[in-house]
Parts: structure tokens; sequence; C-alpha cells
């Protein structure tokens, strides 16, 4: 390479040139970089001439390329033994993630907790390698620091620097997030008109309660004390705020406080908020029902009033749900009538209806729209779920099963089975006799393929409709925390770490998020464990004195995370100096205002 010097009336520009002979055999030069004006540098370089630095640049430029190009003959012998202990296999996956953890800013937000709190240990490598491994390597915080050790960056920080640093980013935990987002504007418009709100629960290894970590109604059934989890997503699915709440806590409570902090630290006040139905109290849909904020939400038909069940049962005067030319969702004019409808004909549209309704107690009422959907297909799902939950309450019943003497979930198959306790002559006794329910069979079949929402809103009722569709998105983000990064069981005490632990796996979802649309663009369409397993299986030989030899099959995936990423590590060899290159390439971000 050489260096070009263009001298124009205002400026002079300095230019890394790269000389070559075209087809007609004329030699001539292409630019690969522009090194900025002589004037820009000078202001940059404190003084150094820019001339002498651009030339040393180019030198720079130019041993870089020749190694790149160069042939590498490793020299081994098949009698001498591998030095002990030398680590010769490192991990390079987690650079597709610190790319986008240094886009977002985060070593910066961890630099000013630093500059606060005045700590004297590395809190954005804490924090990064935490966030790494919870999505490559997850467990405990001990074994996710010698996980680590498998980068090719390996984490210096000790591990008791580790838990004084969850602490420290727990006095954080709203700032952190707040900081984030904002940052992560930079990577493109979130789309927060439409928000999406759940809660989920942890659980722990132990029986004893304490501080955040109390008996509630555990999800996954277990008898062990959990902590909750509320998630903002916005409409596109990626995590906006979070909050951990004890876990005897009443769900419809965390709704307001999570709100607050999005108005008053994220300035997001203009939302339209989706929740289920567990969420939709009268307290929560009358708070987002003034001002700029409205709501979605999930309406039990089995709560409504009985005039408002037989509306929503009645099997005339329904409109389909299809598409336009255009391709946009609309409603027919026809109406119909769905006993007069062939199940099988139908089995993938979608019916709806709506009205007016004013719902809650005599001095708690609130207007609404109730927009009542049916589907064939539901309606299918719906009763072969139910009757496999028949067939294992039937089994119960003829075992003799204990277990349906004790206390029943709304979805469990024992709810199925009535429990007599009394004798021929109506007394009460010990014994019991078991048999099917019918009655709640029949009572439940009734709403089999209906489903209801609430809403505030104007729009055409199909909006809505879609709108509420994309709650799967939040039950998506709990699945891929629980299940591939293993947020579950927590193992920590203190509530502070406690709290911190949940950030990072928030952070870790995000970065993930961030990640999986890139790759994803185009016609392929890749899973979370085909994106984290090919993250996982990303590793290097380390070949002393040349560089690293990487051990993993190249692949579509692999391909797409070169390509979103802007360097590639699927060469034959990567030299050393390459290596550094790439590495030194995932920690740049634009210039922050101080």
């Amino acid at each position: 390479m050489k260096l070009n010097i263009v001298k124009s009336k205002n400026c002079t520009i300095l230019y890394a040139a790269r000389s070559y002979r075209s087809e007609s055999g004329k030699s001539t030069s292409k630019v690969v970089k522009r090194l900025g004006t002589v004037e820009e540098l000078r202001e940059k370089l404190n003084g150094e001439d820019p001339i002498e630095w651009a030339k040393a640049k180019v030198a720079e430029m130019t041993a870089l390329e020749k190694e790149e190009n160069k042939h590498v003959i490793i020299d081994c012998n098949p009698k001498a033994l591998i030095a002990k202990g030398e680590q010769r296999c490192y991990n390079g996956g987690y650079l597709f993630l610190q790319k986008i953890y240094y886009e977002l800013g985060l070593d910066y937000i961890c630099k000013k907790i630093e500059q606060k709190h005045r700590n004297k240990y590395d809190l954005n490598e804490i924090l990064s390698t935490l966030v790494y491994a919870r999505i490559l390597y997850p467990g405990s915080k001990k074994s996710s620091f010698e996980d680590a050790k498998k980068f090719l960056e390996r984490p210096e920080v000790e591990l008791h620097q580790v838990y004084r640093g969850l602490s420290l980013l727990a006095s954080e935990f709203d700032g952190i997030q707040a900081d984030v987002y904002k940052r992560s504007l930079k990577l493109g418009k979130r789309d927060t008109g439409v928000v999406y709100y759940d809660l989920t629960n942890y659980f722990f290894e132990w029986e004893e309660e304490g501080g955040l970590v109390q008996y509630g109604h555990c999800k996954e059934g277990r008898p062990l004390p959990i902590v909750q989890m509320g998630l903002f997503t916005d409409h596109d699915g990626f995590p906006l705020a979070m909050c951990i709440d004890p876990g005897n806590k009443a769900e419809s409570t965390t709704l307001k406080p999570m709100e607050d902090t999005l108005r008053d630290k994220f300035g997001l006040s203009k939302l339209v908020i989706c929740t289920d139905g567990g969420l939709s109290t009268y307290e929560n849909r009358k708070r987002d029902d003034i001002g700029q904020r409205a709501f979605v939400t999930v309406q039990s038909l089995k709560k409504l009033p009985e005039y408002l069940q037989e509306w929503s049962l009645d099997t005339a005067g329904w409109r389909r749900v299809g598409v336009d030319k255009d391709g946009k969702e609309k409603l027919s004019e026809e109406e119909y009538n769905l006993a007069e409808m062939d199940p099988e004909k139908c089995y993938d549209w979608l019916f709806c209806r709506e009205r007016g309704v004013i719902l809650g107690e005599k001095d708690k009422q609130l207007e609404q729209r109730m927009i009542v959907t049916f589907s064939f297909k539901y309606q299918a799902y719906l009763r072969t779920v139910r009757e496999r939950q028949v067939a294992r309450a039937q089994a119960l019943i003829d075992k003799g099963d204990a277990s349906v003497l004790k206390r029943k979930s709304p979805n469990d198959a024992k709810r199925y089975i009535e429990v007599n306790y009394s004798t021929k002559d109506g007394e009460l006794a010990t014994r019991h006799s078991t048999t099917l329910n019918r009655e709640m069979i029949a009572q439940e079949e009734r709403f089999d393929g209906f489903y209801a929402i609430c809403t505030d809103l104007d729009d055409p009722a199909q909006d809505i409709i879609k709108l509420n569709s994309g709650r799967w998105q939040i039950e998506n983000a709990f699945r891929i925390m629980k299940t591939d990064f293993k947020a579950r069981p927590v193992y920590l005490k203190r509530d502070e770490r406690i709290k911190a632990h949940f950030l990072t796996c928030f952070l870790a979802l995000l970065l993930y998020k961030y990640l999986e649309k890139k790759v994803n663009r185009g016609r392929n369409h890749f899973t979370t464990d085909e994106i984290v397993d090919t993250l996982r299986s990303m590793d290097f030989l380390s070949i002393q004195g040349e560089g690293y030899i990487p051990t993993y099959t190249r692949t579509d995936l692999t391909n797409n995370l070169h390509g979103s990423a802007g360097f590639r590590t699927d060469t034959q060899i990567v030299t050393k100096q390459k290596m550094r290159s790439i590495i030194a390439q995932t920690k740049k971000r634009e210039k922050d205002e101080e």
C-alpha cells in the first residue's frame, strides 16, 4: 500500500491506496481507506505530524495485509508431548455478542457506575463475562467464571469481586435498564407504541423464606419458594424493562410501579399496554384509560355476567377476519352463523364480533369494547387437550390415587374428579368415592374455540386482534431465559445479588435478540438452539507463534454471523495480529458525549 495525498483549494486529504494492474495492463491504484484531512488529523494527534502519522498507518496496514496473505507452515513432532496444563483450545463465539455489548454502550454505563461508586475492580469485565457466559455456558456465578476461561480473552477479576460487582449492579438496577434502552435507540428505532407485560416466577433450591424469596403460586407446581419477574417487551419482542418482586406479591399490583418507571426513567408515557387476564383488574384498566395510555387485555368469558356469556356464545352474527388485495386484514361485510359452517372447510378461518360493555362493580365500572373471536382450529385444539386430561383423570380414579384429594389447580386434570365424602345415610365419613365431574366437563366445552379481548382503543377489531396476538413474544422471552439461559434455579441468597442475577439474564436476552435479528435477515430463519449451539461450538486451536485454527464447521449460520459482524474468523488460520484486530473491532463504538 501507499499514501496518496490529494490537495484541493480548501483542504489536503490523505488516503491509503493499493496499487494494481488493470485488465488493459496499465498500472493504477484503488483507495482502501480515507485517513482524514491534514487539518482534522492535526487536531486529533495533539501536535504530531499528520503526514508522518499517515505513513506509519499505511505501513501498519501493509504489514497486516502481508501477514494475512502469507502461507503458514506448522511444524509438529509426533513424539513431542504438549506442555502440561497448557490451554490450547479457546472459544470465539462470544465475539459476536461482544460486538453488540459495546454497540449498546454497556462498557460506558459500567464506567459511569465505577466513577460514581469509586470501586477498585473492573465492573465492565464482570458484567460482560456474566452476560456472555449466561448465553453460552449458563450456570452458577462460580461455574460461569470457570467456563469463561475458555474465551479468547480470559477474565482477570477474582470471584469475590464478582459478588461485590453484583451488589453494585443491583444498586443501579433501574438506571442501567433505562440507559441501555436510550442507547439502543442508536441501533435503530424501538417500536414502543405497543408494549407487552407479563409475569413469571423462578424457584430456589431451598425451603427457607426471606426477603424477595417467598412462597407463592409457582407456575411449575414446585413446592419451593420463588421470586417474580415482571417483564415489558416492545412490539418487536425486544426486552424493554423488568422488575423483581417477592414471590407472594399479587401479580396485578406489579404493573403500576413498572409503568411509573417507564414514564419517569425511560421517558415513555404514550403506550398501549397488552396484558393477559391475570393482570386485567379494574384498577389497572382504569389507570391505562387516561391520558396517552390505553389497554388491550384478555377477558375471561367464564367470569362475565350471564347475559354477556350468552351473547358471546351465540352462533349468529359473526364476521370473518380476512385479507384484502393489498394484504391488509379486514372484516367481511357478510355475517355468518357458526352452527351452519362446516368445521373442516372453515378450519383456518377466524370469526369475530364486538360490542360495548360496562364491566366492574357498581362503584367501579368502566366502559370498554369487548371483541370475541372464534376459531374451529382453536376449538379442536382445546378439545384434544381436554380429552387427554379427562383420560388422565379417569386413570387416577381407576388407580385409586390418593393425590386426587389434594388441591386442584385450574389447569390440572384433577379438577374433573368429583370426590364424595358421605355414607349411605348421608352422614360424613372418612371413606370417599371419586367420579368424573361430567357437569364441569360440559360447562367448559361450551367455551371451546372462543376468546375475548377488552380494550379502550377505537381501532378496527382486526387490528386489536393482531396487537393482542403479539403476546406470544413475551412468552417466548420467558422460555429463552428459563430453558436456554437456565436462569433457574437461583443459587444466590442476598436480595441485591438476586436482582443483579436477573439483570444479567435480562441483558443477555437483549443481546441475543439483537444477534437473532441480524442473522435471521433474508430467507434463513435460525432457532435459538441453533444460534446458541453454534456460538458455543466456535472453538479455535491455538498454534504457538502463528495464530488460531478454527475447529468448527462452517455453515450458512456462521456465514450470517460473520456477515452481520463485519469480520471473519472462518479462514484456515487466523493470525495472532488479525485476531487482535478482530477483538479490537468488537469493542469499537461511537464516542459518547461526556
